[in-house]
């Protein structure tokens, strides 16, 4: 379970919360949590929504205990993940303000459109995200478009204001 699940759960959580280090006691303690009390159909092919509800469910009270705000896909100066090479002074000055834009316009977004857009980049089914949020499968690709309808309104907002 851990080796097919534990990087997109980090992943997950270092996105939602915005603090990798953070991401990382999350998701320890998620794993903690299935060995000790696995969900009933820990067999079935819930787990995997079981494991981001529960991890969603941390962050913030791990963030509350440490005295931070969540700051989804926060900086953090110096650290590149281990496979990616260098990048070229230009692209990298790009995609910092990139992540700078995307950044400030998923702060503009509620806690539940952080999680339905998050899970969906994560690849989960419109079931999976829907057992999570406590939705209807059908309502999913709903609140999908209306929160990608935000963040296009927050990223159009973040670029104008750059551009003056």
């Amino acid at each position: 379970m851990f080796a097919a699940h534990h990087a997109a759960l980090y992943r997950y959580v270092a996105r939602f919360a915005g603090d990798e280090d953070l991401a990382d006691d999350v998701v320890q303690e998620t794993f903690i949590r299935l060995a000790e009390h696995p969900p009933p159909d820990a067999t079935g092919g819930g787990i995997r929504a079981w494991l981001f509800t529960v991890a969603t469910n941390l962050a913030p009270d791990a963030l509350k205990i440490r005295g931070r705000r969540p700051r989804p896909l926060a900086h953090q100066e110096g650290r590149l993940p281990t496979a990616d090479p260098a990048p070229y002074p230009a692209e990298a000055l790009e995609r910092e303000e990139t992540r700078g834009r995307v950044r400030r316009a998923l702060a503009g977004l509620s806690e539940k459109e952080r999680m339905l857009l998050l899970m969906r980049e994560e690849g989960f089914k419109h079931r999976e995200i829907a057992a999570a949020v406590g939705t209807t499968t059908a309502s999913v690709g709903t609140l999908i478009a209306r929160a990608l309808v935000k963040l296009a309104g927050h990223l159009d907002l973040n670029r104008q204001s750059e551009e003056s």
